[in-house]
């Protein structure tokens, strides 16, 4: 069998979700997305994805890894929380916020939402965002775990009353 006949390895977990298997999801996708590689973040998605974010709209790995390598150099110090809102079937809704420094050195708090849409292989299909940014200052900052994934006693969206 060749290998683009081959079926990819299941993103577990599975949709249809549970509660527990969406917050589960959710998790996952937080913590790819703290690590700040695009490559790794990526593989989570079709080949054939589609996004929108905010006025961008890529289509594909290739350039998923294009908008998040670019947005990376932009939004350096990237610390992220992701939390469920809802589930149903094979589709997921988020609310997010993120902290960032932008080149200037200037903090940023992004809110935003997501809605997911799962293929049965687990992989992302559908990603669209909306989000709003908000200037603070370094004092105003919640977010202050090292680099990397939040640690799990880290308060969450809810517990920060965000």
């Amino acid at each position: 069998m060749s290998q683009s006949n081959q079926q990819p390895t299941p993103k577990l977990p599975l949709p249809p979700f549970t509660h527990e298997t969406a917050v589960q999801k959710v998790r996952l996708a937080e913590d790819a997305w703290n690590s700040r590689d695009p490559v790794r973040v990526s593989q989570v998605y079709t080949e054939d994805t589609k996004w929108r974010n905010r006025a961008e709209f890529p289509q594909g790995r290739e350039q998923v890894v294009e908008f998040l390598t670019k947005k990376w150099q932009k939004e350096q110090e990237y610390r992220l929380i992701k939390e469920l809102w809802a589930y149903d079937g094979n589709r997921i809704a988020v609310r997010f916020a993120y902290e960032s420094k932008d080149v200037n050195g200037v903090w940023w708090r992004s809110y935003g939402n997501e809605n997911w849409q799962f293929n049965e292989q687990g992989y992302m299909e559908r990603r669209y965002a909306s989000i709003n940014d908000l200037q603070i200052s370094e004092s105003e900052r919640l977010f202050h775990w090292p680099l990397g994934r939040r640690p799990d006693d880290h308060p969450s969206l809810s517990e920060l009353g965000l």
